[in-house]
């Protein structure tokens, strides 16, 4: 029987037939992954080997030219329906005839004579796959390449890792560059410093490089290899052979490919890896064994230094780094519940039909939409960055229109606490920081310019170009506010990145990104834009003056001393004029529509002010060993927000209008294991500022702040001078780094301490002109309204029927005292429903 039949075919009521799908049925029940998901639907057709996908020749033949050479085999089972499950650890090999090459049950072919072979994969003795394999090495032993074939054995095993040669000074003595980005430094140092003591050609099984790594001779990183193993016989020829470095021309890794590339997977079920590095030549060659591998959420899936990617019992997805030779890749693991589940849920917009498609891929539902109560404290407080008022509540839940919640967020869209808001938001990332009462001014002043772009609604892209290109005094020109509290080159160009790309490329400053693309010429030639940027004294010493003085900008790079050109990640040096300002280019750079950071990196920021979390978290590291959990998500966001001509408020109408943001909450059985797949609202606790103003607004108080105006609420403090306890304990950030990290939100002891017994809260309670001063002085009025009043100022919804009868029945055990009003609002705004936003 040469192939099988599909099952939509008649089985002719053929014998051999049946019993064929009889021997299919068996061998699903004994592969491991199809054993997690095996019903009726996932019946195996067939087996086959997964062939290298740069290969030029034919897929049915696998040529090895090299006596190094190990081969990751990948053997996929194919269901009838399409479905393909990694069975390479479940296959028996056997390899005809013997002697030509090797393979192990893991599927690792290692090459061992010239000649063709061929190898055969058998799952549970019926289904079968052939590849042919053709090994054109002599037994000649070729030269080894140091920066190619070495440093990634130093790499693999944690030699030049951060925690053991490669950092800054070395360990024990020796030292190597972080993860093998200088090669030729590592050689100098390994082959001729300390006269070459750890290497001895005459007898290299002597050599302490080998003696130390078998643990031999002790080795405070123990043993990290085997004295049978590859890389043991590797490091001992290149050591015979008089350890060569290689040629200056030599073929350089130019990427790196993991296959595949992802995967839909079950739970408890396992994937094997392939590595391919792709040279600059156009060779490939298979580098799984050298590869470090690593998994961003290990609580989903983990990963073997093999290469062998394991799922857990949790739905969602995953993705898997891979590393070699300084450069990435990533596999994308998707675990999407067993069970069949019903979707109510209605696309309003792309965002909905973006984060749609993940959760039915994944088979999670969505929580069912909020109520109006929920929609309108949870908006108000995202948007303007405080608590609905009395009336504004009592007027949303009376409102039967069908379009309130877009006329809501149209209403706070424009209005001034939107941009106390958000102006609030930049301000920390920005660093607006006032060291000293001299600097008053121009905090303010920078502070206004960031409140007016937002009011106004200026550009995004305009708004960025002003800020990096600023000039002048700050009485002229605030934005230049910016480079006086980001003082130097490295400074400035870390935060551009960060901040506006999405790009923590502080690592290469040292060396090579080590979860990145990024060289420490990539860095040095960003920093170039601001090479030319001098500093003059303005009308007072903490008031300086910024321009951009003439001449052909340029940085040095750090080891070589070579002046480089300004450019943009990824860009082509820039030719300018000797009298044009480099940093317009930059800005012209950095907000273009193809650039491939801009937009994503605001769109995302933006996502996770709303949703808690980012499409890609953190918001500001968008590495590629880092994805986005939804990439159509972010794609949709991005070429919305360049359609739009970067309008902020139009991204805040997409984001509130959708019927994502609009889910609650609350979690169902099977989206509670949910953490970013935005299946619900993700509750998230108010913020130091917003938490203060709404304790002071529901309380009727307010809060003083030095040289402030009576009545300044929290959002509205121009700068970061403004620490109180209230407001550190709560983690306002002191904005002295561009990183959203620096705010703490996360709860501790201290919070609730404070909440519950500290004499500033007690104060705002016991207030003469506070909320329960007024309840307790207006003795004609119900208790039953009072209490109401008090559910719709603090939680914008009216209290139940068991939280209205435990009230009242409390305030007139105390014979509605003053004291017990004080408890009854104490108790509100200390409940889990008042210090989050849900």
């Amino acid at each position: 029987m040469n192939r099988l039949l599909n099952l939509s075919d008649s089985i002719h009521h053929n014998f051999v037939l049946v019993v064929c799908v009889i021997c299919l049925s068996f061998a699903v029940s004994i592969a491991e992954n199809a054993r997690a998901s095996a019903t009726s639907d996932d019946v195996i057709e067939r087996i086959q080997f997964v062939l290298r996908s740069t290969d030029e020749h034919s897929d049915s033949v696998l040529r090895i030219t090299s006596i190094d050479a190990r081969e990751q085999m990948l053997v996929d089972a194919i269901t009838w329906k399409g479905k393909r499950i990694d069975v390479t650890r479940d296959v028996e090999f056997e390899v005809q005839p013997i002697g030509i090459v090797s393979i192990d049950s893991t599927g690792l072919v290692t090459p061992l004579s010239r000649g063709t072979a061929e190898i055969h994969a058998t799952l549970a003795g019926v289904l079968v796959s052939k590849l042919r394999v053709i090994v054109e090495s002599d037994d000649s032993e070729p030269p080894v390449s140091f920066s190619n074939q070495i440093i990634p054995v130093f790499t693999k095993f944690g030699c030049n890792s951060g925690g053991c040669h490669g950092k800054i000074a070395g360990q024990n003595g020796f030292r190597l560059s972080l993860l093998g980005s200088e090669p030729l430094e590592d050689f100098e140092h390994l082959v001729k410093e300390s006269r070459g003591r750890r290497l001895f050609p005459a007898a290299p099984d002597q050599s302490l490089l080998l003696t130390k790594g078998i643990n031999d001779v002790p080795h405070g990183g123990g043993q990290r290899f085997l004295k049978e193993s590859t890389e043991y016989r590797l490091l001992r020829r290149w050591i015979a052979q008089g350890m060569p470095f290689g040629s200056s021309d030599e073929p350089k890794v130019d990427r790196i490919i993991v296959q595949p590339e992802e995967r839909m997977m079950d739970a408890q079920s396992s994937q094997q890896l392939r590595v391919l590095a792709v040279y600059s030549d156009g060779r490939s060659e298979d580098v799984t064994q050298g590869t470090q591998f690593e998994s961003n959420d290990v609580d989903v899936v983990e990963v073997s230094a093999s290469g062998l990617v394991v799922c857990k019992e949790l739905t969602g997805d995953a993705a898997v780094m891979a590393r070699f030779q300084g450069k990435v890749d990533v596999f994308r693991a998707s675990i999407p519940l067993q069970e069949q589940v019903a979707f109510e849920f209605q696309p309003r917009n792309e965002i909905d039909v973006a984060v749609l498609d993940k959760l039915a891929t994944l088979r999670i539902p969505p929580s069912a939409p909020c109520d109006d109560a929920t929609f309108l404290r949870r908006v108000t407080i995202d948007i303007a960055g405080r608590l609905p008022t009395l009336e504004e509540v009592e007027a949303f839940l009376a409102d039967s229109s069908l379009e309130k919640r877009r006329l809501l967020i149209d209403r706070l869209l424009n209005s001034p606490e939107y941009a106390d808001h958000f102006a609030n938001k930049w301000m920390t990332v920005l660093r607006n920081r006032r060291p000293s009462q001299a600097h008053q001014y121009a905090s303010f002043a920078f502070h206004g310019w960031i409140w007016s772009s937002l009011h106004e609604n200026k550009p995004y892209d305009q708004f960025v170009k002003e800020l990096i290109t600023a000039s002048g005094s700050m009485e002229t020109n605030p934005a230049v506010a910016w480079y006086r509290e980001v003082s130097d080159a490295t400074g400035r160009v870390e935060d551009v990145a960060q901040l506006f790309l999405g790009q923590r490329i502080q690592c290469a400053r040292c060396h090579h990104h080590p979860f990145e693309k990024w060289s420490q010429e990539d860095y040095v030639r960003m920093t170039a834009f601001y090479s030319l940027v001098s500093r003059k004294e303005g009308r007072t010493g903490e008031e300086p003056i910024f321009f951009s003085r003439t001449g052909g900008a340029s940085a040095s790079h750090p080891k070589s001393g070579v002046g480089l050109k300004p450019a943009g990640l990824d860009g082509s040096p820039v030719e300018q004029a000797i009298y044009e300002d480099p940093r317009h280019y930059l800005a012209s750079w950095m907000t273009s529509d193809e650039n491939p950071f801009f937009a994503k990196s605001l769109v995302n920021r933006y996502w996770k002010h709303f949703f808690g979390r980012g499409i890609v978290d953190p918001e500001d590291d968008m590495r590629i060993t880092n994805p986005p959990t939804n990439p159509k998500l972010l794609d949709a966001l991005a070429e919305n927000f360049i359609r739009s001509g970067y309008d902020l408020k139009q991204l805040i109408r997409e984001i509130c209008n959708s019927q994502t943001y609009q889910l609650h909450s609350i979690a169902s059985d099977t989206n509670l294991k949910d953490r970013k797949c935005f299946s619900r609202y993700y509750p998230k606790r108010m913020t130091a500022e917003v938490l203060l103003d709404s304790l002071d607004q529901v309380m009727l108080t307010t809060t003083s702040f030095a040289g402030m105006p009576r009545g300044t609420k929290a959002m509205q403090l121009p700068d970061a001078g403004f620490q109180t306890y209230f407001l550190t304990v709560f983690g306002r950030p002191e904005a002295s780094t561009a990183c959203e990290c620096e705010r703490g939100q996360e709860s501790n002891l201290a919070q609730s301490l404070h909440l519950l017994n500290s004499d500033e809260i007690q104060k705002k309670l016991s207030d003469e002109g506070g909320l329960a001063a007024q309840f307790a002085s207006t003795s004609s009025r119900p208790i039953s309204e009072k209490v109401r009043e008090l559910y719709l100022r603090a939680l914008a919804r009216e209290p139940n029927a068991d939280e209205s009868f435990r009230s009242i029945n409390y305030i007139e055990s105390k014979s509605a005292s003053r004291e017990a009003y004080e408890d009854l609002v104490w108790a509100v705004v200390n409940s889990k429903e008042f210090l989050f936003n849900h």
